[in-house]
Formats: structure tokens, C-alpha cells, sequence
């Protein structure tokens, strides 16, 4: 609906002005009371910025170095609402925009940030100016008002955000989301298209084809590995959803009218069936970043309740092996891992569930192995990683090119080393058996919960116990934890019951017996947020591991099929630390915390 008051308004309306109360040294009280600042640094900064016409939160910012997340703190005690700092990860829903001035929005320094129901959040300097609040009533007529304080480089970034202006030259983007839905439909169009119950534009449509690319684009910008494209009801907004360091979060909204172009779109870069909407499908796509790098998405379509399509897309950034000592491994890991992998024969499992980075360490493995004297062989679904000097087989179980029957013709092939993607079933686990029993080196992935289950596993799939176990030489459980941003991360005392909690959880007699240190010697980090981790506190993600080797105790236990328990205490009593372990571990060393570790492994 058009705004009346804010395009009415004449240019030299929105001059940005100082008033006295935009200098009212009691909006930012609270920093001088927690010490963030000094009385006199404040008064002198008050005195600037009214001698040089300048804005006081640049001046808090740039010259007395006071963190924008404190100043928004003080500006939510003083306003009496929370305070919403420019985050990447919080898109400006487009729809909001589409009949605001964005020049008066820019010098107003306010911003309609999502729209829930009747429910309107807006982001503004200042809350309480009544005229602001007007202008939003006039523009968003029947909605409540929710409202918070934002800086106003924060208000402006997210402005920026919305149009495509930030950080167009470093991503290459020539345009925003916000307007290439703005120049398919007008809002009119749109509500007729619902009545219908019509799709009404085509998913080759050069604008869908600019929205499916800018998603991508966008998604990869913000180190996501997957893309959730969620359609519901026809009157309701699409929402796509984006998976960053193993959470996800609302990336933006479709308008209803579009889920089917939309879809149709990415299934015809897929080459899927865009008439097949009853079964699920999967397929690949190809994507390159505007010239400057290509990158593979494997999609998956899901049929949903009443009629609809999800999508899920995973983007696969190809690329190198990393070396084995940039991937977590603690001493003994790190050292037990080089002596296995040196073997002449062997199977070597790397385990845990989907996204845990099981195949990013069985490359690094065959990085450190790929020599010309070594002959190597992959099969793999999809291929993630390529490397020079791996011979590397896609699998297509549609044609019956399945990893068994791969593995068959690789040994035809005279390989020194084979790496099978995923040992899905007996077939394909008593052939890797055989093979790693004949002279070869075996690496392969297993889905299970821990390096003690993955032995249960394979002799209840009915592998035999003797085989197995001469050919096994160490078992790799593994899980991705959140790390904490080291840019802003705060070291802190932990309580006595922060402490008597890591302790219980290592195990108290392994505490001691391992030196780990004394609850005052210790000192634990946590997650701030700051511009470099989009005030989340965290920012990638760091491996937790777990080694069970093939020690000549370990082999009697298997041979005699053992209990999961009975392994365990062995692995134990051979130095193995469990995931909990290796993860309180990296929690002492500072790279992440326990709570993130609990979420990943432990019970």
C-alpha cells in the first residue's frame, strides 16, 4: 500500500539532523554504568558530535572502540525493547518493501523487518519518535506493531542487504531477491493468481530463472551446505530455508503464486521429471558462480501434503584433499591414524550419521596415500572430492552399477587401495572383507552411532566374526561440533558446577589418570558475537573424534562376538578417548564449549 507521509515529504525533509534529544546522554547511561565507557569519555564524545554535526554512535564506535552490540544494549534498556543488530543471516522479507521509498526508509532509519500474521516487526533509531511510528501505521495499516531499536549502520546494512547493494563487487551480485520478485507480479496480480489457483508464471520465465540462480548464489555467499525450498498451502508464502554449521535458519519467503515455477525451475537444472510430482526424485546440478568458480548441488525432491514439492539442494564444493593434521585429530589420534594408513592391507572404517565429514577424512586419508607408486581406486555417490592420481567412480545403483558391483570389477583393475563410498549391506561389506584379507588397503563409511556399535553392526549383518576381524585395523567415529569464533570468543572461570559436570562426563577416574587440569587451573571460553561471526558466536565447525584400533585384544574380543559394553572398556583401557571425551578435551583447549559438545555426543 503506498505510503502518503514519507513520499510526500520534499528532499530537504530528510536532512539528517541533530536534535537534542538524539544527543540525551541518557540513552546511553548503561554504558558509563557497566563501564564500557567513562563519564568523560562520554561527556567529550557528547561534545563532538554536537560541535561537529556528527552522529554520537559513530563516534562511541570508530574513536572510544565501544562494541556495537554494547551500545545496542544500553539503547535497549534505555527504549525498553530488544535491540536486533545487522545479521546476514536475517533477510528483510522483499514483500515488505515493495511500496516503501527506500531513500526515506535510508534517512528515517527504520526498516519493516518480517511480518508474521498481523504481527510487524520494524527495526528503528528510535522508538519513541511519534512521527516514525505514524509513518509505519499510515504505510502497514491494521497490523500490530512490534518494534525494536537497531543502529543506524545497522538499519542501513540491512537496507543495503535488501537491495543488492552490499557487497556487490566482492560477490559479483548484480541484483537482489527483493527485486526480482518486485518484476514478476504486482501485488495485484498475485492475489488474483491465488483466487485462481493458478501458477501463472513459467519456470522458464527470465526472472525465475534469475531467482532459482540468486538462491544458489546467495546460499554459497553464506557458507550454507544445504538449501530447504519449502512450499505449503496455496495462500501461504514458500519459505526457503538455509543450513549454516549444521543449523538452519529463514533465509526469505516466495510468494505462494511462484512455489510452482520455482520448483519446476530447479528440477529442469536437476534434468528431473517436472511433470512427476507424485514420487520422489533426485538428481545433480551444475552451477557456476558467475565465472569465477563451479560448484555441484545434489537436489532432492520429497512429495508433500496437498500436492506440494519440497526441495532439498546440498551444495557439494569440489575441491582438494586437506591434509590429515588440519583435521582435528588430537596427539594419539592423529598418530594412530598415520600408522594405520600405512599398512599394506587392512580395512580402516570411518563412521557416523549424514553431514559428520566422514568423507572429508577418508580423502584426507587418501591425500596422505596417493603417491605414483600407489594404485587407487574410489566409488563413491556423489563424487564430493576429486584428487589428481585417485582413479574416481560415480555409483548409479539405477543402472545396477552399485558399490558391490564396483568393488567387484576394482578388483579386476590391480588396486593397491580402495575407498567405497558407503558399505550399505552384507554384499558389499563381506567383499570388502575379502578384499582387504587379499592384499588391499580398505577405507569405507558405515552410519553408525560409535566405533564400539560399528563392530555389533557389521557381525549382525551377518559378517563373519573371524574375517572381520583379521581384517580390521581401526574403527573412526566422528561428529561436527560448532566452533567458537575466534575473533570474539571470551575466556571465563568456569563454576564448580560447570567443572564437576565436565568431569562427570569424561569420567573421573580418566580425568585424573589422563592430568587433566584442576577446576582453578581451568579455563573455559565462551561465544560473544561479533561482525565476523554474524553475532552468533560461532563460526565453522571443528571434528570430535573417536579411534577403536585392531589390537590383538580387540580382535579375541570380536572373534568371541562380544558385547558392545565388553569392547568399549577395552578400547578404554588402550587409551581410545569416546566422542564426549575428545570433545570436553577441545572444550579445555578452547575451541568450543560443553553445551555444543552435549548436543552432539553425549546421551
Amino acid at each position: 500500500m503506498p505510503m502518503a507521509n514519507p513520499r510526500a515529504r520534499n528532499q530537504k525533509d530528510y536532512a539528517v539532523t541533530l536534535t537534542p534529544k538524539s544527543l540525551e546522554p541518557r540513552r546511553y547511561e548503561a554504558l558509563v554504568t557497566s563501564n564500557r565507557i567513562s563519564a568523560a569519555d562520554m561527556k567529550a564524545a557528547l561534545s563532538e558530535a554536537a560541535s561537529n554535526s556528527s552522529e554520537l554512535e559513530t563516534i562511541l564506535i570508530d574513536k572510544y572502540r565501544v562494541a556495537a552490540p554494547d551500545l545496542g544494549a544500553a539503547l535497549s534498556e534505555y527504549y525498553q525493547c530488544p535491540y536486533i543488530g545487522f545479521n546476514e543471516r536475517m533477510v528483510v522479507d522483499p514483500v515488505l518493501l515493495k511500496s516503501l521509498n527506500l531513500d526515506y526508509l535510508k534517512k528515517n532509519h527504520w526498516v519493516p523487518l518480517k511480518r508474521e500474521l498481523q504481527v510487524l516487526d520494524v527495526v528503528m533509531d528510535d522508538p519513541h519518535d511519534l512521527d516514525k511510528g505514524q509513518d509505519v501505521r499510515r504505510a502497514f495499516p491494521g497490523l500490530t506493531l512490534r518494534f525494536a531499536v537497531g543502529l543506524r549502520r545497522d538499519i542501513l546494512q540491512f537496507l543495503q542487504a535488501a537491495t543488492g547493494e552490499q557487497d556487490a563487487a566482492s560477490y559479483g551480485r548484480a541484483e537482489s531477491v527483493s527485486d526480482i520478485l518486485g518484476e514478476l507480479v504486482t501485488e495485484a496480480q498475485q492475489d488474483q493468481q491465488e483466487q485462481s489457483a493458478v501458477a501463472g508464471v513459467d519456470e522458464n520465465e527470465a526472472a525465475i530463472v534469475r531467482l532459482a540462480n540468486q538462491i544458489i548464489t546467495d546460499a554459497y555467499r553464506l557458507g550454507a551446505s544445504d538449501i530447504h525450498i519449502e512450499p505449503y498451502a496455496l495462500r501461504r508464502d514458500t519459505i526457503v530455508r538455509l543450513r549454516v554449521d549444521g543449523t538452519c535458519f529463514e533465509y526469505m519467503k516466495i510468494p505462494p503464486s511462484y512455489y510452482k515455477a520455482i520448483v519446476s525451475r530447479i528440477k529442469i537444472m536437476a534434468n528431473l521429471d517436472i511433470a512427476e510430482r507424485r514420487k520422489a526424485q533426485d538428481g545433480k546440478i551444475r552451477f557456476s558462480l558467475r565465472g569465477r568458480k563451479e560448484i555441484e548441488l545434489r537436489v532432492a525432491t520429497v512429495p508433500t501434503v496437498g500436492g506440494n514439492e519440497d526441495v532439498v539442494m546440498r551444495i557439494l564444493v569440489g575441491g582438494g584433499a586437506l591434509p590429515l593434521d588440519q583435521m582435528g585429530f588430537s596427539a594419539r589420534n592423529l598418530r594412530e591414524m598415520l600408522h594405520i594408513a600405512q599398512k599394506p592391507y587392512g580395512m580402516i572404517l570411518c563412521v557416523g550419521p549424514t553431514g559428520s565429514g566422514k568423507t572429508t577424512t577418508l580423502h584426507a586419508v587418501l591425500g596422505h596415500l596417493n603417491q605414483p607408486q600407489r594404485k587407487i581406486w574410489t566409488a563413491e555417490d556423489p563424487v564430493e572430492i576429486t584428487q589428481v592420481g585417485l582413479r574416481q567412480v560415480q555409483v548409479m545403483p539405477k543402472i545396477d552399477w552399485t558399490f558391490a558391483t564396483v568393488m567387484r570389477a576394482f578388483l579386476r583393475a590391480d588396486p593397491d587401495v580402495i575407498m567405497i563410498g558407503e558399505m550399505r549391506d552384507k554384499e558389499t561389506a563381506d567383499i570388502a572383507i575379502e578384499a582387504s584379507l587379499t592384499g588391499h588397503l580398505m577405507l569405507s563409511t558405515l552410519h553408525t552411532n560409535s566405533a564400539t556399535e560399528t563392530i555389533v553392526r557389521l557381525l549382525d549383518l551377518g559378517c563373519d566374526p573371524f574375517n572381520f576381524a583379521d581384517a580390521i585395523l581401526g574403527v573412526l567415529a566422528q561428529r561436527l561440533c560448532k566452533r567458537l569464533c575466534g575473533a570474539c570468543k571470551e575466556a571465563y572461570q568456569p563454576t564448580r558446577e560447570e567443572y564437576e559436570e565436565m568431569v562427570v562426563g569424561y569420567g573421573k577416574e580418566l580425568w585424573v589418570h589422563r592430568g587433566l587440569p584442576e577446576a582453578a587451573d581451568s579455563t573455559l571460553y565462551r561465544a560473544t558475537g561479533c561482525q565476523v561471526c554474524n553475532h552468533a558466536g560461532f563460526k565453522g565447525r571443528i571434528a570430535l573424534h573417536e579411534l577403536l584400533l585392531g589390537s590383538d585384544g580387540m580382535k579375541r574380543l570380536i572373534q568371541s562376538r562380544a558385547r558392545t559394553e565388553e569392547l568399549l572398556k577395552l578400547a578404554v583401557t588402550e587409551e581410545m578417548t569416546t566422542l564426549a571425551q575428545d570433545g570436553i578435551e577441545k572444550v579445555l583447549q578452547g575451541h568450543t564449549t560443553y553445551k555444543q559438545v552435549k548436543a552432539v555426543a553425549i546421551k
